[in-house]
C-alpha cells in the first residue's frame, strides 16, 4: 500500500488548474478594453449564469461598474501571449486590442466587444456584485455565446479541443491535455 505524506500549509487558493480567459469590456463612452482573469467559473445553468472576481483598482472594474456588461473570451495556445500581456499591463495606459492586434467584433446583445480571435465568446449582463474582500465578484447572466466556426464539423458539432485551450495553474500557463474521456464513461456499459 501506498504511503503519502502532505505538507499543512496556511488557507490560501489552491483551486488549480483554473480556466483563463480574456474578458473584454467597454465604458459608456465606447472607450474599450481586455482584462486577463483567472478567477471566473460557471454559477447556474438554467439560467445560464457565470462569475469573475476582480480587483476594484483594476482599470476595467469600472467599466464594468458603469456599464454591467462583459464577454467573457476563452483563451488559446496562440493566445497564451496576449492572455498575459492583457493581465500584466494596464487599459489605462494602452489601446491593448491595438497593441496586441486583436480584433474588436461587436457583440450581438452587449456594447462591450467581442475578440475575434478567440475560440468561444460569452456575452453578459452583471445581476450582482459580491463585495468579497481584495476581490468583487460579479454574477452575471449568460445572454449570448458566439463560436468560431472554424471548430465545427460536418455535423455542428463543436470541438474546442482542436483550439488548443489553455488554463492556468499556479502561475503558469498550460495546454490542456489529451482527452481521459466522455461524461458517463466510469459507468458506461463495455462493448464485449
Amino acid at each position: 500500500m501506498a504511503e503519502y505524506k502532505k505538507q499543512i500549509w496556511k488557507p490560501g487558493n489552491m483551486l488549480y488548474p483554473l480556466p483563463v480567459v480574456m474578458v473584454s469590456v467597454a465604458d459608456g463612452s465606447g472607450k474599450k478594453n481586455i482584462i486577463t482573469v483567472a478567477w471566473t467559473g460557471t454559477v447556474c445553468s438554467d439560467p445560464p449564469m457565470v462569475s469573475i472576481s476582480v480587483r476594484p483598482e483594476r482599470y476595467s472594474y469600472q467599466m464594468i461598474q458603469e456599464t454591467g456588461e462583459f464577454v467573457i473570451n476563452l483563451a488559446t495556445k496562440e493566445l497564451a501571449f496576449a492572455t498575459d500581456y492583457c493581465g500584466v499591463k494596464s487599459g489605462r495606459d494602452i489601446d491593448k486590442f491595438k497593441e496586441l492586434g486583436l480584433t474588436a467584433m461587436p457583440a450581438s446583445k452587449v456594447k462591450a466587444p467581442l475578440i475575434g480571435e478567440s475560440p468561444v465568446s460569452i456575452e453578459c449582463k452583471v445581476t450582482e456584485v459580491k463585495h468579497l474582500g481584495t476581490h468583487d465578484m460579479f454574477l452575471a447572466e449568460v445572454v449570448a455565446v458566439q463560436a468560431d466556426e472554424r471548430y465545427m464539423d460536418d455535423k455542428n458539432r463543436f470541438h474546442l479541443e482542436q483550439a488548443d485551450p489553455i488554463v492556468y495553474s499556479h502561475g503558469a500557463y498550460l495546454c490542456c491535455g489529451e482527452q481521459l474521456g466522455t461524461f458517463g464513461y466510469s459507468v458506461r456499459k463495455k462493448e464485449k
